[in-house]
């Protein structure tokens, strides 16, 4: 077991007895669950409910999925920091929560019933979606321990938890519809970018810590290579999808993609050409979410098919 993060105090039982809720919300990563949470929403009202969206969102059993799936995500951050403090602690020490703000027995013990809870309810409204988050509990537990420090296993295990999300509420309702599974090959090979651009923005603290990461492996040269390869598979999907749009006059839906989608992309092509500085990884890493962002609204602008 890993041992707490030097600081100049003991950690606190816990975020309540600091009286500070702001260190709860550090730890689940409140913006990203907020993201995740539009995402499940605009799946459900744009692509599967786009006759009537403000019934398809106050659906009690839809309610539920988002609650259960939100509940595992937090829990994946809570368990992913507890594992990696030391290395936190080199790469990100402002970020710093398990073991400097909360303590390491709490954070399991949230990270525990945040998953049983997500799960119990998965599993309440149907076998399916029930097993669907019991493996997703158990990738992100995987991914913490071990996955995140194998060269391209990490990447691809989060790539793979990005689009069962995006999957949720099709497989909840199964209504067979093409454009959810676009949407989630997408975030897929999106976030299969962004793993490897923020290994390679988090090298010195894995180095040390034996990790196995793409670019401690094959180095910086050929690790661009590879994410330029998913980079590459991005772009022509999304040339083909908004060449589809405006082949069948959805003009709008064509226009968003090529400027907000189409066009980041390749100027994040151009600059992962010329990055070699961990300020450029982590530039790209953010520009990375904001297209994620950009994907994520054009949904609005689909006609459900």
């Amino acid at each position: 077991m890993l041992s707490p993060a030097p600081s100049a105090s003991p950690p606190p039982a816990g975020p309540a007895s600091a009286g500070d809720w702001a260190v709860l919300l550090r730890l689940v990563r409140f913006p990203n669950l907020l993201i995740m949470a539009l995402c499940l929403a605009l799946v459900r009202a744009c692509l599967l409910g786009a006759t009537r969206p403000l019934t398809a969102l106050t659906s009690g059993r839809f309610a539920l999925l988002a609650l259960a799936a939100l509940c595992v995500a937090a829990a994946g951050y809570i368990i992913n920091d507890y594992y990696d403090v030391k290395i936190d602690a080199i790469n990100r020490p402002e970020r710093l929560v398990v073991g400097r703000m909360v303590n390491r027995r709490w954070a399991m013990l949230s990270h525990l019933l945040l998953t049983g809870t997500g799960v119990l309810i998965a599993g309440l409204l149907s076998p399916l979606l029930g097993l669907v988050n019991l493996g997703s509990a158990l990738l992100l537990w995987g991914y913490s321990a071990r996955f995140k420090r194998l060269a391209l296993v990490g990447n691809l295990s989060i790539a793979t938890l990005t689009a069962a999300l995006v999957l949720l509420p099709e497989l909840q309702l199964r209504t067979g519809l093409p454009t959810v599974w676009g949407y989630a090959l997408a975030a897929f090979l999106l976030t299969v970018v962004r793993e490897i651009v923020k290994d390679v923005e988090d090298m010195r603290g894995d180095a040390q810590h034996d990790c196995r990461t793409l670019p401690i492996v094959w180095g910086v040269a050929r690790t661009k290579w590879v994410t330029g390869f998913f980079l590459g598979c991005l772009l022509v999907f999304v040339v083909g999808a908004a060449g589809q749009a405006l082949r069948e006059r959805h003009w709008v839906f064509g226009g968003w993609l090529l400027l907000t989608v189409l066009g980041p992309l390749l100027l994040l092509a151009r600059q992962l050409a010329r990055a070699d500085r961990r300020r450029d990884f982590a530039r790209l890493s953010a520009w990375c979410k904001w297209i994620m962002l950009a994907g994520v609204l054009s949904m609005v602008l689909t006609d459900g098919s």
